[in-house]
């Protein structure tokens, strides 16, 4: 009788993939499938053409010769491929000036992204996980000057910057980008690190590892997908910024603000300010798109537990 009954369980087991997947989707399911989401993909790729109009645009300019600028459209490269040229790229890259601004550019970016992830990493993890006096208060302190616009910081920075030496020098740089970044920083970190299940870092603490040792070897490889997207987001408003550059250099210039220059005082010179912004464009693009599998999951950091 249980024999019997175990073969008949057995066999239900067996058919049931078997009748599950004999119904397979059908194609008018599909075509319906797909007409629901025609419109939302319509709109998606009309988006998309209308942001990717003005780079590729911009591409094709500094493809052009110098000649070819003034008298001819971009939209000429696509229908004539035989007017493109490198030579641009070429004398951008023999350009002393612009070298120098990217090579400062990437000395504020980078320097100032590794420096904001490793403080608002250590501060999110103190927030979330360490008892002490006040950190409640001081994590409403963080959220607060979110709101505060750098705006109003470059007048009295710009003066404790000429009485310690800081003014135009990247560290001088590097620290206000630091400063304005952390409290993002630390609120993203914070969030993501107190959606770690206790029970992990209360293991590891029975085990007898430091609260360094639990952070460094259990807690940054957990908070990647975060670290990533606040490296994201620091490295692309870094990288863009003219205001700051602007206000607290004047012989130490990121990219942004030679290609400004150039464009101040040589109003018709496209052939080296083309290039150029496009090498300042498809930099921060391509570090993007070598993190975007992270960007989302940290985006939604903490908004689930």
């Amino acid at each position: 009788m249980s024999a019997s009954a175990s073969g008949e369980t057995a066999g239900q087991a067996v058919t049931a993939p078997r009748a599950k997947a004999a119904h397979p989707e059908s194609f008018a399911a599909r075509i319906g499938r797909a007409v629901s989401r025609g419109p939302l993909n319509i709109l998606l790729l009309l988006i998309s053409v209308l942001w990717l109009v003005p780079t590729l645009g911009l591409l094709f300019t500094s493809l052009l010769p110098a000649s070819e600028i003034t008298t001819r459209g971009w939209w000429n490269v696509v229908a004539h491929p035989s007017l493109a040229t490198f030579d641009n790229y070429s004398a951008l890259f023999d350009n002393r000036d612009i070298m120098n601004a990217l090579w400062v550019t990437v000395q504020i970016a980078v320097g100032n992204t590794i420096l904001l992830v490793v403080v608002a990493s250590l501060a999110g993890y103190a927030f979330a996980w360490l008892r002490f006096p006040g950190r409640d208060w001081l994590f409403v302190v963080v959220i607060g000057l979110l709101v505060v616009p750098l705006q109003v910081a470059l007048i009295p920075i710009f003066s404790l910057y000429n009485d310690t030496g800081l003014f135009d020098t990247v560290l001088g740089l590097v620290l206000f980008h630091v400063a304005f970044g952390l409290p993002f920083g630390i609120f993203l970190m914070r969030n993501f690190f107190a959606g770690i299940p206790r029970d992990i870092l209360e293991s590891a603490r029975i085990d007898g590892a430091s609260e360094l040792k639990i952070f460094v070897r259990l807690i940054l490889p957990l908070g990647l997908p975060a670290i990533a997207s606040l490296a994201i987001f620091q490295f692309l408003w870094t990288w863009n910024d003219l205001i700051v550059a602007l206000t607290f250099g004047r012989d130490t210039q990121p990219l942004t603000v030679a290609i400004f220059t150039q464009t101040r005082q040589f109003g018709s010179n496209i052939d080296l300010i083309a290039p150029a912004s496009f090498l300042s464009l498809a930099i921060p693009l391509c570090v993007f798109l070598a993190f975007q599998r992270y960007f989302v999951q940290g985006m939604l950091a903490g908004s689930v537990k």
